[in-house]
């Protein structure tokens, strides 16, 4: 049995789309079956809340084939079906969570509420920049929210903290009136006349950010 709580360490999974990969809930566990290699082997995938494993099953033998987790054996037919064991671990993970990033109260707040009342998740776009995600309408694609950790210093002078910001959309009318240089900014990496940046510490009531988040969505609508 392989163990693969820890590919799933920095994940958040997305029970539903367990559920549309062909996973089944059996109580408080999700399955997953499937027959690989002209149906000689099974994968059986089991995820819970509390553990996540793999087995590979020899159909013919109904017994699990363990020589798939052990190190340092080759040869074509052992390297074919580890390959296939391991896209299939690999896709599961790639279609079935996201990245979880973004773990303070705050941070998951403003993630809940737009998952809920838009459906949208997180994108992470750039492997040059894992901890950079954006959240966009599904009607024209436009981005209309932007979730980043930085160094505080990318904002204020003399500082040296790890932070976490989002990018909103903003009426530029509005902009000088919101922005404070101590909370909110103008646009941080984005066009600062059409742009605000706020800190993700607790600074702005969550109530307050989703007001805006609500307007920038709007704004992404319309330009």
């Amino acid at each position: 049995m392989r163990l693969l709580d820890k590919d799933f360490d920095e994940r958040k999974i997305k029970y539903e789309k367990l559920l549309n990969y062909g996973f089944v809930k059996k109580d408080d566990i999700y399955v997953f079956e499937k027959k690989i290699l002209d149906n000689n082997f099974k994968i059986i995938v089991e995820i819970s809340k509390n553990k996540k494993t793999s087995k590979l099953i020899d159909i013919e033998t109904n017994s699990e084939y363990i020589l798939v987790d052990v190190k340092n054996k080759e040869g074509k037919f052992l390297s074919e079906l580890k390959k296939e064991y391991d896209f299939i671990l690999n896709d599961i993970i790639d279609k079935c969570t996201i990245k979880n990033i973004f773990k303070d109260k705050q941070e998951k707040e403003i993630i809940s509420y737009v998952n809920k009342k838009y459906n949208d998740d997180l994108e992470f776009l750039w492997d040059k920049f894992p901890t950079y995600a954006v959240l966009r309408n599904k009607i024209n694609n436009k981005w209309y929210a932007v979730i980043l950790k930085i160094n505080e210093n990318k904002l204020i002078a003399n500082t040296n903290n790890l932070i976490t910001i989002i990018d909103l959309r903003c009426d530029n009318k509005k902009i000088n009136e919101i922005v404070d240089n101590k909370n909110i900014f103008k646009g941080y990496h984005m066009n600062k006349n059409n742009w605000i940046t706020i800190k993700l510490d607790g600074s702005i009531q969550t109530k307050e950010i989703i007001k805006m988040i609500d307007e920038s969505y709007k704004i992404s609508l319309t330009k």
